[in-house]
């Protein structure tokens, strides 16, 4: 054996790739499952196959060229260049974090998948299978690789000092923005606004929040990319702020409504899990009790309100759940950043210059995504059918689509 080959730790190398397993299960079944019963219920199995397709080719896709181009050592900040490709010069002995650079990749990998499968939620019941399958591809190279180079592979806002530990901006501002932007170009759903879109199955929709409440225990704790104390820390204000979130919007629903909904209960959760995230490895155990009940009350009011305001269908709340928490989870993080955890102090310290750079990070990728997201659709609606035709809407997109029944 070399003497000069790497010796990497059992024990951080086994928690990351516990964590790469309950991130993938956050997407299959856990995504898969909070959509699915989300939906009517002739349009569950093409949900289902959404998270299946996404799964599969974000996959292929990123060993071609995604990691590449998000974490190779390319010369310029804005994009990780090409020297990647096809996981070139990949071996047993090579290091990435302190890491096996087989098991960074996969860690990685598993964050695009559900990144990719979040925007599903937006469009659902209406997009073209195909269209979303040859959508995959080029949004993920062309918006998603990019914005993870810029934040984790030392691109510019990592530069500029913007705190992203585990996807605020990469995955939940990304994939929210993205279903709000293809949203628009698809129109509505045949009826909205006009005819109830009730959820088929809210069971599945609970087992599925439940899935992804426990998957992010590897999505926040593993992204400390150690099994350290700041990977157990990133779990406790992860529980925290999901448990403050849920109990929040229930409230919310127990004053305005009169009864607290499993629904509502569930979409609570998720939005402190959003929340938290960029901040996870950078805040205090108080600190997250104050990210989840004001994620959660800023989501509640985006599900409940601003998708009558921007007269858009954002089917399963993709983006009023993803693109709002992630936003307001960047913001908080620079509120509440602390010197004691690692990051640099926040607000609540006295460095309020961090509230406006994570403030312009998170809207730097926000408008990248937004145009890039919308020229792909845009081209790709001159050369593809993106949407469903109205027969096929309304028989239903499992049968129309993939002949089968749930």
């Amino acid at each position: 054996m070399d003497s000069q080959a790497p010796v990497f730790d059992g024990g951080d190398v086994a928690w990351i790739l516990t964590a790469c397993a309950l991130v993938l299960m956050m997407t299959l079944p856990g995504l898969a499952l909070f959509y699915g019963g989300m939906v009517r219920r002739q349009n569950v199995l093409a949900m289902l196959m959404t998270a299946l397709g996404a799964a599969g080719i974000v996959t292929v896709v990123w060993v071609l060229a995604g990691y590449s181009f998000a974490f190779g050592g390319g010369e310029t900040n804005v994009f990780g260049g090409f020297d990647r490709l096809m996981l070139a010069g990949l071996t047993t002995e090579s290091e990435a974090a302190g890491l096996p650079e087989a098991v960074f990749i996969l860690f990685q990998m598993t964050f695009a998948i559900i990144t990719v499968a979040i925007i599903a939620g937006a469009v659902a019941e209406r997009m073209s299978f195909k269209a979303w399958m040859v959508f995959i591809p080029i949004w993920l190279l062309v918006v998603y690789a990019p914005i993870a180079h810029w934040v984790w592979g030392e691109g510019f806002l990592y530069d500029a000092g913007v705190l992203d530990f585990a996807g605020g901006a990469v995955v939940h501002i990304n994939s929210g923005v993205a279903g709000l932007v293809l949203a628009l170009v698809l129109g509505p759903r045949r009826g909205f606004a006009k005819e109830g879109h009730p959820p088929h199955n809210l069971v599945l929709t609970v087992i599925g929040a439940g899935l992804l409440w426990v998957g992010w225990f590897g999505f926040n704790g593993g992204s400390a990319l150690s099994a350290n104390a700041l990977a157990a820390h990133a779990a406790l204000v992860t529980q925290i702020a999901a448990a403050t979130a849920a109990l929040v919007w229930a409230l919310i629903e127990w004053i305005t409504r009169g009864k607290p909904s499993v629904l509502g209960a569930a979409s609570g959760a998720v939005a402190g899990l959003v929340g938290i995230t960029p901040a996870a490895g950078f805040v205090e155990p108080y600190a997250a009790f104050f990210i989840g009940a004001l994620t959660s009350i800023a989501c509640y009011y985006a599900v409940t309100g601003l998708k009558t305001v921007l007269k858009v269908d954002d089917s399963l709340d993709a983006f009023g759940l993803h693109g709002v928490g992630g936003f307001v989870g960047a913001v908080l993080t620079g509120v509440f950043a602390a010197t004691a955890i690692g990051g640099s102090g926040g607000a609540v310290e006295g460095n309020i210059a961090l509230i406006w750079t994570q403030t312009w990070g998170a809207l730097a990728a926000a408008a990248w995504c937004a145009i890039a997201t919308f020229a792909i659709a845009w081209i790709l609606g001159r050369v593809i059918k993106l949407r469903v035709d109205e027969e096929d809407e309304v028989t239903g997109l499992d049968i129309s689509l993939h002949g089968e029944s749930s």
